[in-house]
């Protein structure tokens, strides 16, 4: 039995997924899982055993850029991670590699690329198409390790924060007491290694996707 989670907001994308990838798995059962959210991805990696992989949109609600592959990544090391975007720059699918996707598939791709990415991505390869050997930046390495040491409940608290909520707002959104909320944004901004909450906002901006996505939402601020 293969088992993959399909993790993007827009439904007609996920359900041309679960249309086509069986074919990549002819002969083998498989069971696709969907996911509107990046919480919603979570909740089914706590209750289903044995996910061969996790197929992840780049913009997820639940998440800030690279946050949400860097928190999976943390969370479920052994579990593979491939980005899907319509954006497939270099820079984009080299910061997935550096951040430690499996692969990266353009939304754009022939329906034989993706049956051949996931092929390869399942017999335990990476897929990056022809990105150049060694260009993934380092430069997030040690944030992504402070982002990755989240917990599931303490990354959608950290989400939240970047968002700009407050933490009543948070409490209403998530169905948890006011206390609880400041237990986790204290344990986050330890592991962040911040003071303030506007520090966690610029934590969560220098993992958007493009030096030029990070200086629009500077903007918008």
């Amino acid at each position: 039995m293969i088992k993959l989670i399909i993790a993007d907001d827009h439904p007609l994308y996920r359900a041309a997924l679960v249309q086509t990838l069986p074919q990549a798995f002819q002969g083998e059962d498989t069971q696709l899982f969907e996911a509107q959210s990046v919480a919603e991805v979570h909740h089914l990696l706590e209750s289903e055993e044995d996910i061969d992989l996790i197929i992840l949109d780049l913009h997820m609600p639940g998440a800030q850029g690279f946050s949400g592959l860097i928190n999976l990544r943390g969370c479920y090391p052994e579990i593979p991670v491939v980005m899907v975007s319509g954006n497939d720059s270099v820079d984009v699918r080299s910061k997935a590699a550096s951040y430690g996707a499996a692969g990266f598939i353009s939304k754009s791709c022939e329906t034989q690329t993706l049956l051949e990415a996931m092929q390869a991505l399942l017999a335990g390869q990476h897929w990056f198409g022809d990105l150049p050997e060694g260009t993934g930046s380092q430069s997030g390495d040690d944030l992504a390790e402070r982002v990755a040491s989240l917990t599931p409940h303490q990354f959608r608290v950290f989400v939240m924060i970047a968002q700009g909520l407050l933490n009543k707002q948070i409490a209403y959104h998530l169905g948890i007491s006011e206390p609880t909320v400041k237990s986790h944004v204290t344990a986050i901004f330890k592991k962040l290694g911040v003071r303030k909450r506007t520090e966690v906002i610029i934590v969560a901006n220098s993992l958007s996707e493009t030096v030029e996505d990070l200086n629009q939402q500077l903007l918008d601020d």
